[in-house]
């Protein structure tokens, strides 16, 4: 959500294994050619001023200690600033040593980017597997060509009330996803049937969850993760469509036309801002957010945000998948420090400095290892306390983040993605009343265009 009511989003929130880990990745001295020198970083200027505050500070900590002079710029995504400062350094073959990346550039820039195998090699030797979705978005053609970011990474899972979803649907989603590692009562049951009836009996009481179905990221995300439940591909990992005599998509549209007779229409021109709007002003008892509208409610309409609780979104047939929206650091294959920029971005990778940017953003920013979920500010952050104990996603879960349209290559992913093509079927589907039938076929004409372009 880039912004909330004509304002930005980043005035409205200015408002052992672990030990071996980090004893298997202490802070990488630079040494030889990369001792001295100068290194030029472009971060994402975070939604969240601490958030930029943390990040200079590390950074600025870890180019002293190895005599690195680091000239660092915080770059803003608003009006695409961060894009085209990649899309120009691109095409001049000169820039920063690093950037980073928002979740599709690694793929589409990765002839121009170093490779990080080396990095990421010892960082998954030491903290595990990367997440899928991650992994999907930044190895390419085997080779790992950017580093999963946390900062700015987010999950996109359940942010509803306390009190509404108790009164109205008969749920108590604090005790369904305590603030423990454990599952309680109910979270067996927190599929998507089960999401609809709390939808249905929220919408009669006044209380709607607000779920955009335009083009928007946050509609793509949510939806994306829905038909991955169901296991409703529309073009598999070679590349080949799927979308005729696809039962699993159909079983997804179907139920979708059911969910949305309980979904006020006006969802289908919302923004990136409605659910927020709608969950802060106490009008919606369920949105699919990070906790950017809690921590706006926390300022803003307090007893809203004492009411809030995060957790995943529902499990379907095929499986539980949770939207995810990854952030990565990318270095130029035309860096002129590439040794000083692997040693930072993998300092910055180490669950010390992680914990750090993850406290800075009061638990907004997701690291990519499952390992690293267990840190201390998502215990604590309130009010509730624990609101966000279940905002990542974590091995008690049993899901997965879910990045929209995979497995289909990032390449023909991408621009599903950003034409929102699942969402539109649905508006084809409800709104325009269209058979299923021809829902599909316009839908396979769409990506047959996307495969030849």
């Amino acid at each position: 959500m880039a912004a909330i009511g004509g304002t930005t989003r980043r005035e409205v929130l200015r408002a052992g294994v672990a030990g071996a880990a980090a004893a298997a990745l202490a802070a990488p001295a630079v040494h030889g050619q990369a001792a001295g020198g100068r290194l030029t970083v472009g971060f994402w200027d975070h939604w969240v001023p601490t958030g930029n505050d943390a990040m200079r500070q590390i950074v600025n900590e870890w180019a002293q200690r190895n005599r690195v002079d680091v000239q660092l710029e915080f770059i803003t995504s608003v009006g695409n600033k961060l894009l085209l400062t990649i899309a120009a350094e691109a095409q001049a073959r000169r820039g920063h040593d690093i950037l980073a990346f928002s979740t599709w550039l690694i793929h589409d820039h990765h002839r121009l980017l170093e490779p990080v195998d080396d990095v990421m090699g010892r960082l998954i030797g030491a903290y595990g597997p990367v997440n899928p979705a991650s992994e999907y978005l930044a190895k390419v053609e085997g080779r790992w060509h950017g580093i999963p970011a946390t900062s700015g990474s987010q999950y996109k899972g359940s942010a509803a009330r306390i009190d509404l979803m108790k009164q109205h649907a008969g749920i108590d989603v604090q005790a369904m996803y305590p603030a423990e590692t454990r599952l309680g009562p109910g979270a067996d049951q927190w599929n998507w049937e089960t999401f609809l009836r709390a939808a249905d009996a929220c919408n009669k009481a006044g209380f709607p969850f607000a779920l955009p179905a335009g083009t928007f990221s946050d509609a793509t995300d949510w939806i994306g993760a829905l038909f991955r439940c169901y296991g409703a591909e529309m073009v598999d990992a070679r590349g080949n469509i799927t979308i005729r005599n696809n039962d699993k998509l159909r079983q997804a549209l179907e139920y979708s036309v059911r969910l949305f007779q309980h979904i006020p229409n006006e969802m289908f021109a919302a923004d990136d801002a409605t659910n927020n709007r709608a969950l802060i002003a106490g009008r919606s008892a369920l949105i699919f957010n990070p906790p950017s509208a809690w921590a706006v409610a926390k300022r803003d309409a307090p007893q809203v945000a004492e009411q809030t609780w995060h957790f995943p979104s529902p499990k379907g047939p095929a499986g539980h998948f949770v939207p995810h929206l990854p952030f990565f650091w990318g270095i130029w294959s035309f860096a002129q420090n590439k040794p000083a920029a692997k040693a930072l971005l993998e300092h910055l990778s180490q669950r010390d400095q992680v914990a750090k940017m993850v406290a800075a953003s009061d638990g907004y920013d997701i690291p990519p290892f499952a390992t690293l979920t267990d840190l201390d500010t998502w215990a604590t952050v309130g009010p509730p306390r624990g609101t966000v104990f279940n905002y990542p996603v974590k091995p008690h879960h049993n899901a997965e983040p879910n990045i929209a349209y995979a497995p289909a290559p990032p390449e023909i992913a991408v621009q599903m993605y950003q034409q929102g093509i699942q969402a539109k079927m649905i508006a084809r589907l409800v709104q325009n009343r269209e058979p299923m039938d021809r829902v599909l076929a316009w839908a396979e004409r769409e990506v047959e265009g996307f495969k030849r372009g």
